[in-house]
C-alpha cells in the first residue's frame, strides 16, 4: 500500500465507527472523530479484529473480577491494521506499514518494579485497551504507541495478525508451564484459547494430547487442526472424577500437564483428577471469583496449580512461529463480518448454535 493510498482512507471513510457496550449491557455501534496524534503515536486503520470471550463477558456480565464497565466502553483488543499517519518523534513506522497491535501498554517507568524486571503484564498502571475504563481497538481508527506495534510480515494476513493476541495467551501458558518434548498433556476446553493452546503445545512437542469439550463439533474441529489429538466429550451427568477416568483412559496415562482453558469449576476439578503425582494444572481460563478444589487430593499428590495473567514478550515469537509455518492460525476464523455488521458479529460469537470458533470483524 502506497502512502497516498493509506492516507486516502480518511477521506473515503471519515466516520470513526466502533462497537461499544455500557452498564445496561447494551451493544451498539458508535461513531466519533478520528483521534489526534501525540508524541510517539501512530494512527492505525484497524483492518481486522477478533472477538474475544472477554469482550462478550464485558457486554453480557458487565465485569471480569474487579474490572467493571461503568460507562460507555469500546470493545476489542485482538487487532491488526495499517499505519496511516504518525505523530512527532515516530521513527520506526511510516504510513502504509502493516502492523499487529499489542494492547497492554505498561507505564515502563524506572520506578515500576514489574516493568523494570520485564514482567510488564503485572504493571499496576497498565492501559489494556478494551478493559474498562480504556476503550478498545474495535474501531476504524485507533491511536497506538509506536513501541507497542509489531511489524506484520507480508506473508501474514490481517486476520492472522489479529490472531497473534490469543496465540500470545497460549504461548505465555506454554512458557510458564515449562512444557517439554514428549510431555503427556490434557487441554480442557476446545474454545478459541483451547484450540490455540493445542496448536502451540503440538508445535512444542507435547505427546500424547487429549482435548475435552461439551460440544462434539468443537472436538471434531480440533481433530481437523491436529489429526493425532485424542478427544473426550464431557458428559455433564458424570462427576469430575468419572470424567477424569475417561480422560486418563483416552490419554493412556496420567497427565504431566493440564491446560485448563474454560475456568469452569467442574472442568478445573476434572483437570486435577487427571493429573499425575507431581504434575501441574495450568489454569488459563477465567471463571467464578471463588471455586472449590479437591484440596486434600492435590496435597497428597503434590499437584501444582499455576495461573497466568495475560502475557509479555510473546508477539515477536508468535510472529516468527506463524511466519515459519510451525503454527497455522488461518483455520480458526470461521465467521467474518464488516465493521458495520458489528452487532451481528457479537450475536454469532455469543450464540452456541452459530458454531463459531473465532469471529472476526474486518474493515477494508
Amino acid at each position: 500500500m502506497s502512502t497516498s493510498q493509506s492516507l486516502d482512507i480518511r477521506s473515503r471513510k471519515p466516520e470513526n465507527l466502533g462497537v461499544w457496550t455500557n452498564p445496561k449491557h447494551e451493544l451498539h455501534l458508535q461513531s466519533g472523530p478520528v483521534p489526534t496524534l501525540n508524541e510517539g503515536q501512530c494512527l492505525v486503520h484497524v483492518r481486522a479484529t477478533g472477538i474475544c470471550g472477554s469482550d462478550v463477558h464485558f457486554w453480557k456480565k458487565g465485569h471480569i473480577g474487579d474490572m467493571v464497565v461503568t460507562g460507555e466502553n469500546g470493545l476489542g483488543h485482538e487487532s491488526s491494521g495499517v499505519v496511516i499517519d504518525v505523530g512527532p518523534g515516530v521513527t520506526k513506522y511510516k504510513p502504509g506499514d502493516r502492523v499487529a497491535l499489542e494492547c497492554g501498554i505498561p507505564c515502563m517507568k524506572a520506578t515500576c518494579y514489574y516493568c523494570r524486571i520485564g514482567r510488564y503484564n503485572a504493571c499496576p498502571d497498565v492501559v489494556f485497551f478494551s478493559t474498562p475504563p480504556h476503550h478498545g481497538t474495535l474501531t476504524r481508527y485507533h491511536v497506538h504507541p509506536e513501541e507497542w506495534l509489531h511489524p506484520l510480515p507480508d506473508e501474514l494476513s490481517f486476520e492472522e495478525g489479529s490472531l497473534l493476541e490469543p496465540l500470545s495467551v497460549a504461548l505465555a501458558g506454554i512458557d510458564r508451564s515449562e512444557l517439554r518434548l514428549g510431555d503427556p498433556i490434557v487441554i480442557c476446553g476446545a474454545g478459541p484459547i483451547g484450540l490455540v493452546t493445542l496448536l502451540a503445545a503440538h508445535a512444542a512437542g507435547a505427546t500424547p494430547i487429549v482435548i475435552t469439550d461439551l460440544d462434539e463439533s468443537r472436538l471434531q474441529f480440533a481433530k481437523k487442526l491436529i489429526p493425532r489429538v485424542r478427544t473426550v466429550k464431557v458428559d455433564t451427568k458424570l462427576g469430575s472424577k468419572e470424567v477424569a477416568d475417561e480422560v486418563r483412559k483416552t490419554l493412556g496415562t496420567e497427565a504431566k500437564l493440564v491446560f485448563e482453558c474454560t475456568g469452569v469449576e467442574s472442568s478445573v476439578q476434572t483437570g486435577i483428577y487427571s493429573c499425575r503425582f507431581g504434575g501441574m494444572v495450568f489454569i488459563i481460563g477465567c471463571g467464578k471469583d471463588f471455586q472449590t478444589m479437591p484440596f486434600s487430593y492435590m496435597s497428597a499428590r503434590e499437584i501444582d496449580i499455576r495461573f497466568q495473567y495475560r502475557y509479555h514478550d510473546t508477539y515477536p515469537k508468535a510472529i516468527a512461529l506463524v511466519s515459519a509455518g510451525l503454527i497455522d492460525l488461518k483455520p480458526l476464523v470461521t465467521h467474518r463480518f464488516t465493521l458495520e455488521e458489528g452487532e451481528k458479529a457479537f450475536a454469532a460469537a455469543s450464540d452456541p448454535s452459530a458454531k463459531a470458533v473465532k469471529v472476526q470483524i474486518l474493515d477494508d
